[in-house]
């Protein structure tokens, strides 16, 4: 029934959520993709992290997943295999269990999943919840949407490679964990709106405004370099166009900067705010347990969805 749909179109978030009965509601999201690496398996394994986190950002728990796959007749069935194979293995280290999924022929590959996960209805965390004075913790470094353009071009470096899959195969689940031991309000999940898309959109669901610290925010190896090299992916540059109105730039910041603030991300961080006194803890936590997390910036009382980039 209608009312029993805690979050939903009315109010989107990063993922659906369904009250089962006053103690249980149930979390569902959807989401799939085309490689964006050359691995078959390490491309599975992404994409399954990717599904995963949406579930984290809501605080929920995810329980079992159903595959979504599109994949070509005349390809080679053993990378399907492998595609498969690391969907189900990143699934595993989560405690998820894989338990259906559906099939289509198609021209290009692309992989997938529904997840269910569990959250109690009163601890369910919401990218609407911020609070004026909240300081910005994020929980891994930007730069996969242009690392994984070079990569398709054949001119992306190792390091940069080996360090975009190492932070895409990271769960959330840890994170969202550190972060529940503190005073938190908002939460969101950093992927195709890039970091400046995310922020404004957890900030116009908070009713604030919000200033960043560009030298702050962690980059992945390379990715200023390959950003400057032109390596931009499409989404990167439309989520540009999209928060510039929105945003008001320091004059230092030139446009491989902006392009790397607004860079599409595949299963990015986690952006969460919490109360100035904790950031720092949580931020040192979270680098405690290899996350490369950083204090990037502040909510504050004015219009909501509007950032200042310092």
């Amino acid at each position: 029934m209608a009312e029993d749909v805690l979050v939903g179109l009315d109010a989107p978030d990063d993922a659906a959520v369904y009250a089962w009965d006053v103690e249980r509601a149930l979390v569902s999201t959807v989401d799939f993709f085309t490689p964006i690496v050359d691995d078959a398996y390490t491309f599975g394994a992404i994409t399954a992290a990717n599904a995963l986190s949406d579930i984290y950002a809501m605080g929920g728990r995810p329980l079992f997943a159903l595959n979504i796959v599109a994949f070509p007749a005349d390809l080679d069935k053993s990378i399907l295999v492998d595609i498969l194979r690391g969907g189900r293995d990143k699934a595993a280290e989560a405690g998820v269990t894989i338990v259906g999924g559906h099939s289509i022929d198609d021209n290009e590959p692309k992989y997938g999943m529904a997840v269910i996960g569990a959250v109690h209805p009163e601890r369910i965390l919401r990218k609407s919840n911020g609070r004026p004075g909240d300081r910005l913790v994020l929980s891994k470094a930007i730069g996969t949407g242009i690392i994984a353009t070079a990569i398709k071009r054949g001119t992306a470096p190792q390091q940069a490679v080996d360090a975009a899959v190492d932070s895409m195969l990271r769960l959330n689940a840890r994170a969202v964990e550190l972060a529940g031991q503190l005073d938190i309000g908002a939460v969101t999940d950093v992927t195709g709106f890039g970091l400046l898309g995310h922020l404004s959109d957890l900030a116009d669901a908070s009713g604030l405004s919000a200033a960043l610290d560009a030298a702050q925010v962690p980059i992945l190896p390379q990715a200023r370099q390959l950003a400057e090299a032109g390596h931009i992916p499409g989404g990167t540059r439309r989520n540009l166009e999209f928060v510039a109105p929105s945003t008001r730039w320091s004059r230092s910041l030139d446009e491989p900067d902006r392009l790397l603030l607004s860079d599409a991300q595949t299963s990015g961080g986690l952006l969460i705010s919490v109360a100035a006194g904790e950031s720092d803890a949580l931020a040192d936590a979270l680098r405690a347990e290899g996350h490369t997390a950083a204090v990037v910036g502040e909510l504050r009382s004015g219009t909501g969805g509007e950032i200042e980039v310092r």
